[in-house]
């Protein structure tokens, strides 16, 4: 038996994943979790074999804990399911440990597939994953890419036209450490404005 955890900050699709799990035999979900921070307690305290995991999250986010459960011991696959385009989050989530990716848009048997898939050990990439792969990228010639992951939040609240205090409210910083954040990612990616930073996600389908 498959055992699942679903993290998804919206009930509606946490119901509907769970709906589709439940006409298949191998697989039971064993719990669920609506911010980031109830995952990584969750997880520790159960026996998980596949985390259903969606980055955008209240608490730290998806990223991170992706980051955190790579540091323990005993850790489930992760299976990303976001409504992020591959090309915004695949290869960082994918070099973060998680063992697929895969957007809500697909089909409920391709879902039951990766989980499957990467609970034997294996990886669930799609074709549009596996062309950013392929083609190409030297994903540490991006500038966006020697990021951290604070940075890469504050990065992407910026990039969606967010004020600073918006950005401090909703990553639980101050505005100073956000306003620090913001020189940092400047300096990094070698910017001077934030109609630039918007530009440059534009470009790099890096905005929601």
């Amino acid at each position: 038996m498959i055992r699942v955890f679903l993290a998804d900050d919206h009930t509606l699709v946490r119901q509907g994943i769970k709906r589709i799990l439940q006409g298949e035999p191998d697989m039971q979900v064993v719990g669920e979790a609506a911010d980031s921070l109830e995952v990584l307690r969750a997880v520790g305290a159960i026996p998980v074999d596949v985390l259903v995991l969606d980055l955008s999250m209240p608490g730290p986010g998806g990223l991170e804990v992706l980051a955190a459960l790579r540091e323990r011991r005993s850790r489930p696959q992760v299976l990303v399911v976001s409504m992020h385009p591959e090309g915004r989050f695949a290869i960082r989530a994918l070099r973060l440990g998680a063992a697929g990716y895969m957007t809500k848009e697909r089909a409920a048997e391709e879902l039951v597939q990766a989980i499957r898939r990467i609970c034997g050990g294996g990886r669930y990439i799609t074709p549009e994953v596996a062309d950013l792969l392929a083609c190409c990228l030297d994903v540490d010639s991006l500038p966006h890419e020697k990021l951290s992951q604070r940075e890469l939040s504050v990065f992407h609240g910026l990039a969606s036209g967010q004020r600073v205090t918006e950005i401090a409210a909703a990553l639980g910083l101050t505005v100073p450490t956000v306003y620090t954040y913001r020189a940092r990612i400047f300096e990094k990616m070698n910017l001077k404005s934030t109609a630039e930073l918007v530009r440059y996600a534009a470009s790099h389908s890096l905005l929601d």
